[in-house]
């Protein structure tokens, strides 16, 4: 392993001013958001879309320092053959995978689950790497309700990812390391806190056992919020000082960025938390985005399927890449959304 490289290509991920666009739904998941514009999902939408994205210039060259891709997309070649992979590196940013195979029931704990797909995943790096891949996700789901999460899922979940982490790195791939308590449910922002800061204080211990060199990964953590179900939601000023709070606690200053996931937060939410945190400023550690829909929803809408419609999709694309960038620098005003709009 090469640790001065892994460090470069995660602290390049973490660029000040750029984020991570994550662009590795599965096949399951893009469908429900091609249900909802009225488009069908088959391969050469879902490579239509995301080749929009891709050569979105304005906002892959100067907003995005990074692109998760999903199996499925690594391979693919946009309409005139040239490989997806390549149109990302051509705009400057890092091509990255997503490995995990998605969840499946934890035995002996209901409604809790485990992620899976640590068997043959050093083989499949291995590719991943040749085809260009540079880090790599994985994605552990961690739900809060009644008597849940247990400590039996937190360190089953805890221990797979620092497994993954150790396997990227002997690979030569920066791992991003992404536990998710989900904001589901109707707990308040206490809660989540309690349960995020078990989550995460199990995660480094699992990663420090299993020898995971935390200058060469990144983490994806959720943000201190209230469920959505919750009757009263926290403000934003409350939810970047907990989050940041909570973070110091538990984030050694070793690890060289955190790409916050969204989360099902609304756009807008989710660049207005990411710019309080930054605001806050003086923090051992830089933080940027990691967003999948709150970077998807406005161009997947505008675009809605239709080829006359790209350059709209890639406009609504630029503006959310760069509100995110300028949260990251602690830039951002509510007032530019309403100009754009």
């Amino acid at each position: 392993m090469n640790l001065t490289e892994l460090n470069k290509v995660a602290l390049a991920m973490v660029t000040p001013g750029k984020g991570v666009l994550a662009a590795d739904e599965s096949s399951g998941t893009i469908k429900k958001r091609f249900d909802a514009i009225g488009v069908e999902s088959t391969e050469e939408n879902r490579r239509d879309y995301r080749e929009m994205l891709f050569r979105s210039t304005e906002a892959m060259n100067q907003y995005i320092s990074a692109v998760i891709l999903y199996d499925e997309t690594i391979w693919q070649d946009a309409k005139d053959g040239t490989p997806l992979i390549q149109l990302i590196e051509q705009a400057g940013a890092i091509p990255g995978i997503k490995v995990d195979e998605g969840t499946q029931a934890l035995p002996m704990c209901p409604g809790e689950l485990v992620t899976v797909g640590l068997d043959k995943l050093a083989e499949r790096l291995k590719k991943y790497y040749e085809r260009g891949a540079r880090f790599a996700k994985w994605r552990a789901v961690i739900d809060i309700g009644n008597n849940v999460p247990t400590m039996t899922a937190i360190h089953v979940n805890a221990h797979a990812l620092a497994r993954y982490a150790a396997l990227c790195q002997a690979a030569q791939i920066v791992p991003i390391v992404e536990p998710e308590v989900l904001m589901d449910g109707d707990h308040d922002i206490d809660r989540c806190y309690e349960a995020t800061q078990r989550v995460l204080n199990k995660t480094f211990q699992e990663l420090r056992v299993q020898r995971v060199a935390l200058e060469g990964m990144i983490l994806k953590p959720n943000m201190a919020v209230a469920g959505k179900k919750c009757s009263k939601q926290a403000s934003v000023d409350e939810v970047a000082e907990r989050t940041v709070r909570l973070l110091k606690a538990c984030v050694p200053a070793a690890v060289p960025g955190i790409a916050f996931l969204s989360g099902g937060q609304s756009d807008e939410q989710a660049t207005a938390h990411l710019d309080a945190m930054n605001r806050i400023g003086n923090l051992p550690w830089r933080l940027t985005f990691s967003y999948g829909r709150a970077l998807q929803a406005a161009p997947q809408k505008a675009w809605s399927g239709k080829a006359e419609n790209v350059a709209a999709g890639q406009r609504a694309f630029t503006h959310r890449a760069r509100m995110n960038a300028l949260a990251t620098k602690g830039e951002w005003d509510s007032g530019l959304e309403k100009k754009a709009a």
